[in-house]
């Protein structure tokens, strides 16, 4: 119950504060965590932790944001605090007068920086989101070049007598040589690393010596430079994952997994422990002005820094940091064992004033530890910050996340825009092209990384499933593969492509240039005035409204009785009324009904429907005779039936379903228009 309020950090510190104690008490000497003890062996476990397992994919989609809370951040919180503390020391009495601006602006290089190993403790315990998780991480971890750049920087003006310009502009470009030197120097032992697990197979035994023994010369060689050893460790172990994997047994992969969980739990409690025990053992010297000045400065710092990156920031952010988020970025910027470290590697004969200085970093890590880390849990719960989501990535989700890599890629690509998505295509490409072929053995560097990605869950359920004890009861929905992972056969042979001929290669070569669509390929500007025809547009058109007006009359013929009559009627219905009674309906203007003619080499115009005894010349099976030559249409009248056949139930030769429709719209052709003038209401002879 007590470690669900209290973090895990601060019962360890508070262990070592009583270890320290007993050991005061009894009359002995309690240890203090000394810097080279603390640097060269506590701290590189837990950074090959967190920059082995990092997350990638959001730390690289975050990592401007990262990087400007990481390097701006930094710098704003040393200058402003160091700043600060030296007119706070210029007001403060004879007791802080001697403390001159170099000390205060190393003092605050020192305090500045946001601690890994807290963050890690305490963001670990609250699971927060990913986001906010990787924002203030992600910034413990790369705000070490910044750190070890200015701590070095004012301990050497600290010597000199007087600094000039040029040292200043040194001092600058130091900062890029530290930074991007140990990023340097971490990818080239991963990539040895990653190269020497290629040749591992019959030796699976040392395959986890490898990994550690590659990234601990990698921090060792950055620091012997004076280089950043943090960020030559994260550099490592994002590097050489990937391969490493690929190439190493499964069980490999668990002993490194399991063995850098464990290293990097053990350091974390020694450290916090020996904090504890420091600060029982440890030489203090107490001014209430100096230290309280520096816990206050130290969080209007930290907030000011953050609200107004923030707001640059969220300019240029898709996703915005919304207020609670700021405020969690601002409250969990934790201080730790790095700032006493620091601290501690101080010189007596340089900084008089070293014991005044770790008793101020001492009562700032304490502050954040306890209060900050303490009420951090329920100031989330209060927000209702969203918290992190424990789900299993499964095939669905990495077919999607490809595919709006590969959409997004693409959207760039056409628009000539150069974002992330492009160079991260660009980078993937060289990977499968050259790097993978040369750092993975055999046929995983051709493996597709959604097959990898498969084969990986696989192997995942099939340990699960055998650790469980369920071989025997293994569901059907259990693909089969699980259990061949486990025994894994010999691969077999690649299917043999047919090989194509120079000429025919050429010639797919010729028909792809000339038809596909070159998207890097600039076009000319346009308008509507320089367009040029194309000739077969027209042709084009007219043939779909012929399309379209035959389509519209087989409605309306379907349709009839549905459909209002029109006022004029039809050529075909006035011949039709005209037939059956030519006495009861006289039309106006007789002489001017028009003639239907028919062309039947085009079956496919309108007007060669078969329209109840209507025909096409040369349709009816008889040669057409000179009189229907001219007349073009003719009205056939139908012969009467013979005494002892049924008019309703025996068929006639004309009476196809179309006929037989047609009849029937002729018998109630729907509601008639008003009659106009002149025409009379009843027909004649009724």
């Amino acid at each position: 119950s007590v470690s669900n309020i209290v973090p895990e950090s601060c019962l360890l510190i508070v262990v070592g504060l009583l270890v320290g104690g007993l050991i005061k008490g009894v009359g002995e000497k309690p240890p203090i965590l000394k810097s080279d003890i603390f640097f060269l062996f506590l701290l590189p476990p837990i950074i090959l932790d967190a920059g082995y397992f990092l997350p990638l994919r959001p730390f690289t989609e975050n990592l401007g944001t990262i990087l400007i809370f990481a390097v701006v951040g930094t710098l704003w919180n040393a200058f402003f605090l160091g700043g600060l503390m030296y007119a706070v020391c210029q007001l403060g009495g004879p007791g802080l007068n001697h403390i001159g601006l170099l000390a205060n602006l190393l003092f605050g290089s020192i305090i500045s920086a946001v601690d890994p190993v807290a963050v890690l403790a305490v963001f670990e315990e609250i699971h927060i989101n990913e986001l906010l998780h990787i924002l203030v991480f992600g910034e413990s971890l790369l705000n070490d070049a910044v750190t070890v750049v200015l701590y070095h920087l004012f301990e050497e003006f600290a010597n000199f007598e007087q600094v000039t310009i040029l040292d200043i502009i040194l001092g600058f470009l130091s900062f890029f040589v530290v930074s991007l030197g140990g990023v340097l120097v971490g990818v080239i032992y991963g990539v040895i690393a990653a190269f020497t697990s290629r040749f591992t197979s019959h030796i699976r035994v040392i395959e986890p010596l490898f990994v550690f023994l590659y990234s601990y010369m990698a921090y060792l060689s950055a620091e012997l430079f004076h280089l950043s050893g943090i960020m030559a460790l994260i550099a490592a172990g994002v590097v050489m994952r990937p391969y490493v994997e690929a190439n190493i047994s499964h069980k490999s992969h668990t002993t490194i997994k399991y063995f850098l969980k464990m290293w990097s739990s053990v350091s974390e409690t020694l450290i916090f422990i020996f904090l504890g025990v420091s600060t029982v053992a440890g030489h203090h010297y107490w001014n209430w002005t100096f230290v309280i000045s520096t816990l206050f400065f130290c969080l209007i710092a930290r907030v000011l820094g953050v609200l107004v990156l923030t707001w640059f920031i969220n300019k240029f952010r898709i996703v915005k940091l919304t207020p609670k988020d700021q405020f969690i970025i601002a409250y969990g910027g934790l201080r730790g064992a790095i700032a006493f470290s620091l601290g501690y590697l101080l010189d007596y004969e340089h900084f008089s004033m070293r014991d005044m200085f770790l008793t101020a970093i001492i009562t700032v890590i304490f502050f954040t530890v306890f209060v900050q880390g303490m009420t951090i849990r329920p100031l989330v719960d209060l927000l209702a910050v969203k918290k992190k989501q424990e789900t299993k990535r499964s095939i669905n989700e990495e077919i999607h996340t490809q595919f709006l890599d590969h959409l997004l890629t693409g959207i760039e690509d056409i628009c000539g825009h150069y974002g992330h998505h492009h160079w991260k295509d660009k980078l993937n490409r060289f990977n499968k092209k050259y790097v993978k072929k040369c750092l993975i053995a055999g046929e995983r560097s051709k493996e597709p990384q959604l097959i990898a990605f498969y084969h990986k869950m696989e192997m995942k359920q099939a340990i699960e499933l055998v650790e469980s004890g369920g071989i025997g009861k293994i569901p059907s929905a259990v693909s089969t593969v699980s259990i061949q992972n486990i025994n894994p056969q010999t691969l077999p042979l690649e299917r043999v492509l047919p090989a194509l001929s120079k000429d025919k290669e050429e010639e797919i070569r010729k028909i792809l240039r000339t038809n596909l669509q070159k998207t890097r390929q600039r076009l000319r500007s346009y308008n509507r005035h320089t367009l040029v025809a194309d000739p077969y547009e027209e042709a084009w058109n007219q043939m779909l409204l012929r399309r379209q007006k035959a389509r519209q009359l087989e409605q309306k013929m379907n349709n009839y009785l549905t459909v209002p009559a029109h006022r004029v009627d039809s050529p075909t219905m006035s011949r039709a009324r005209i037939g059956s009674d030519p006495l009861a309906y006289e039309p106006k203007d007789s002489e001017n009904l028009p003639i239907i003619t028919i062309d039947p080499a085009s079956p496919q115009s309108p007007e060669s429907v078969d329209l109840m005894s209507e025909e096409p010349k040369g349709c009816s099976g008889l040669p057409p005779s000179p009189e229907e030559d001219e007349e073009g249409l003719v009205m056939r009248v139908k012969e009467p039936s013979s005494p002892g056949t049924d008019d309703v139930f025996t068929p006639g030769t004309g009476d196809s379903p179309s006929n037989q429709r047609m009849l029937r719209c002729l018998s109630d052709p729907g509601p008639r228009p008003e009659p106009e003038e002149g025409e009379p209401f009843i027909p004649k002879g009724q």
